[in-house]
């Protein structure tokens, strides 16, 4: 199936997974979005040169939407490395549940279908507003650019899918490299870790050029069903053990988040499957009546058939 749709970043949902990854394993949220946007620096590049030699990038939408998001990421990244205390790590993990929750509706709704129409119809009042608020999730959840940009931008806009995948790709780096900056200059390299940085940076550079051409091949909305249930799973997990769910209990709500990912999965991918529904076959003929008190002109549009069966008839007398 060809795929309509897909979250930028090397592959769907990679920057908040990430870290949310390293939420669990006991970072604190300023160090995980750090590290995680250190390492975007090199994957947002690869993904967005990738994307350029598709044909998948228009430069004017790059530009409206990647600059507001710099400045809404930089402004996130100071406010997150300034705020301190135990109720951050579960604030961050809502945010990233909240992201998982908005990535499965906006999949189950089909917001990633376009029309083939010039980025130039996009209303200039929305991309301002839009790129400060989506570089400001971004940095504050470890990530947020791709899913709230992008489908935004095609519910909106009706644009093309690939160059808004593209375009939300490529200006990605602007928010990632401005974020990066607003956590330098916050925590000055305290608590991040070059080989985890540097590992980050390996697999999302090998799959940035795989995502570009999955653009065409994936089916998006599954895939956004996919990681969007993966998202919900973990943050619950962070959530429940910040108010002390007993373990079996939080095994039990996990598989069951898990189940009902994977039955709305094969719904989205039985939708997508089947298609729209095929429309009437405009030259089919229509039916011509042929009862008695069909009018002399039917009678003859319904061919020799129908005439014929008329002149048989005996006529009475009178």
């Amino acid at each position: 199936m060809t795929c309509d749709g897909c979250w930028c970043s090397p592959w769907p949902g990679w920057s908040v997974s990430s870290c949310t990854v390293l939420l669990s394993n006991g970072f604190s949220p300023a160090v995980a979005s750090a590290s995680v946007h250190l390492a975007e620096v090199g994957t947002t590049l690869t993904s967005g040169v990738a994307h350029w030699r598709f044909g998948n990038v228009s430069w004017p939408l790059v530009r409206r939407i990647g600059l507001p998001g710099a400045v809404g990421a930089f402004a996130g990244a100071t406010v997150l490395t300034s705020l301190t205390g135990d109720w951050l790590k579960p604030a961050v993990a809502v945010v990233l549940f909240g992201l998982g929750a908005l990535v499965i509706v906006r999949s189950v709704r089909g917001d990633l279908h376009g029309e083939r129409h010039d980025p130039g119809h996009l209303r200039r009042r929305l991309l301002a507003p839009l790129g400060l608020s989506a570089g400001f999730i971004d940095a504050v959840g470890g990530g947020g650019w791709g899913p709230v940009a992008t489908p935004t931008l095609l519910a909106a806009g009706r644009v093309e899918p690939r160059l808004v995948i593209g375009s939300v790709s490529a200006a990605e780096l602007l928010v990632t490299v401005a974020a990066s900056a607003g956590f330098l200059l916050g925590l000055g390299g305290e608590g991040i870790e070059a080989p985890l940085v540097l590992a980050l940076l390996a697999g999302g550079v090998v799959a940035a050029p795989i995502a570009a051409w999955l653009v065409r091949h994936a089916d998006a909305s599954v895939l956004g069903v996919v990681v969007g249930t993966l998202l919900l799973m973990t943050n619950a997990r962070v959530l429940m053990l910040e108010v002390g769910v007993p373990g079996p209990a939080r095994l039990a709500v996990i598989l069951a988040i898990a189940a009902a990912g994977a039955a709305i999965a094969l719904r989205v991918r039985r939708l997508h499957a089947a298609g729209p529904p095929p429309a009437a076959d405009a030259t089919a003929p229509a039916e011509t009546p042929t009862g008695p008190g069909a009018p002399e002109a039917d009678l003859v549009a319904a061919g020799p058939t129908v005439e014929a069966a008329r002149r048989s008839v005996p006529v009475g007398r009178g």
